[in-house]
């Protein structure tokens, strides 16, 4: 699929999307996109005012017990190790970077929890740099749309991305194509009655 058709069809069909995860500054932020991993953004926000009321910085979260943690986002899958991710990536921040959230590809994956993924989101939620984070809606709506192949990795796909969009566009292309997975394209039973890009489509499944 040629990218400015692409770019054209998000615009139309998702000309708000952003951020869903919901947060107050960047700790706040970090936090959600570390928890977000594997469940939904909806999950996260019933989970977050309790934990940022008990830990609401860095320091507090460090300190804070790891049952008393996990026992604030029970609800979630992975609860016990999403925990210790996020108590490590607290004590991270706090030993090393005095509390604040930093702001380098480098820095950031090097905290417990933080991989490259949660990375470039935190990149472009916090700090305006350009990125393009490749989640499961991202992964699965570029192979899909003949954006990337069918056995690329995260990595390949990532790059394969950047080079067919314009950097000015990748934070607001990562947010309206993860709309289009969540909202349109989904994994299974997408919606392609509304979809603009069939016939570009690689999927056998199709329900039009």
């Amino acid at each position: 699929m040629k990218a400015d058709v692409f770019l054209e069809g998000l615009d139309s069909l998702f000309p708000d999307a952003r951020c869903e995860l919901e947060h107050r500054n960047n700790y706040e932020m970090a936090v959600a996109v570390v928890l977000s991993a594997q469940t939904t953004d909806a999950s996260v926000n019933r989970v977050t005012p309790a934990l940022f009321e008990k830990y609401p910085d860095a320091a507090s979260l460090a300190a804070g017990e790891l049952k008393d943690i996990e026992q604030c986002i029970a609800s979630l899958g992975l609860y016990h190790n999403k925990a210790k991710a996020i108590k490590g990536m607290a004590q991270g921040m706090t030993e090393r970077f005095g509390g604040e959230v930093p702001d380098t590809m480098e820095d950031l994956v090097s905290l417990p929890g933080v991989g490259r993924k949660c990375a470039n989101v935190i990149l472009s939620e916090c700090y305006g740099v350009p990125a393009l984070a490749v989640d499961t809606h991202v992964s699965r709506v570029s192979k899909r749309l003949k954006l990337a192949k069918p056995d690329d990795s995260v990595l390949e796909i990532e790059k394969k991305l950047r080079r067919k969009i314009p950097k000015e566009r990748w934070i607001r292309t990562h947010h309206q194509m993860i709309f289009f997975g969540r909202y349109l394209c989904h994994a299974r039973s997408p919606e392609c009655g509304r979809c603009p890009f069939t016939a570009e489509c690689r999927e056998k499944n199709k329900n039009l």
